[in-house]
């Protein structure tokens, strides 16, 4: 009952946050960030009513897909972790979305890799809007160029932009990066028009009523639904 108890708490915040951006409710998605989460947390999710799960570990990822593939055809598995090279076959074979491509190598890669059979791979570019060195992501100045790449790339479908902000407690800071990211993706649906640019992901349980303000149609969170995670 707890985790259903922080998906209620979590939606009414939700709630709240988009109608004093005076946006629908329905405009922004909920991502449950289930990484070193056992599969009995996510079940529990599953059943209040909760469909979309993101991973940062492939390895542990693909272990969850695999054990609720029958028992919930319905999930939604999003790759948002880093992503090696030598891991890009796994992501393309088992994963419905990856949010954090960042280079065309790797967007070559998964393309090469995703069977025919499935849908399309949903892409979103990770953008490094703090310009902080030890954050993965592309400059700003790089997005349009590897979205034009990503374009041409017939098994993924570009969905938009993926952003982590430095972490602050100055609202100014965080309102500054995250409205830079709604520019960028104004951007890039002006050039992609051919594209399903529809998701903004970016907003965690730190910055997510001005991540919504700013225009995210995505937020992903984790401790505040599952609690403090182990990493032992």
């Amino acid at each position: 009952m707890l985790i259903k108890n922080n998906l209620d708490l979590i939606h009414q915040q939700i709630q709240t946050a988009c109608h004093q951006a005076q946006r629908p409710q329905s405009a922004v998605k909920l991502l449950a960030v289930s990484k070193t989460k056992p599969v009995e947390a996510i079940q529990e999710a599953i059943h209040a009513g909760q469909i979309a799960f993101g991973e940062n570990y492939v390895q542990e990822g693909i272990e969850k897909i695999q054990y609720f593939s029958d028992k919930h055809p319905e999930l939604e598995w999003h790759f948002i972790g880093p992503l090696q090279s030598n891991k890009t076959r796994l992501v393309a074979e088992y994963f419905d979305w990856m949010q954090t491509i960042d280079r065309a190598k790797i967007a070559d890669r998964l393309n090469e890799q995703r069977s025919a059979y499935k849908k399309p791979l949903n892409v979103l570019i990770q953008i490094n809007i703090s310009d902080e060195s030890s954050k993965s992501g592309i400059p700003p100045t790089e997005m349009l160029a590897l979205a034009k790449h990503i374009e041409n790339l017939p098994r993924l479908c570009l969905r938009g932009l993926m952003a982590i902000p430095a972490p602050t407690n100055n609202m100014a800071e965080q309102e500054k990066a995250l409205s830079a990211m709604q520019t960028l993706f104004e951007e890039l649906k002006a050039a992609c028009p051919n594209q399903q640019i529809d998701t903004l992901s970016m907003g965690m349980s730190d910055d997510m009523n001005t991540a919504i303000a700013c225009g995210s149609t995505m937020v992903r969170i984790g401790t505040a639904i599952f609690g403090q995670r182990n990493y032992s």
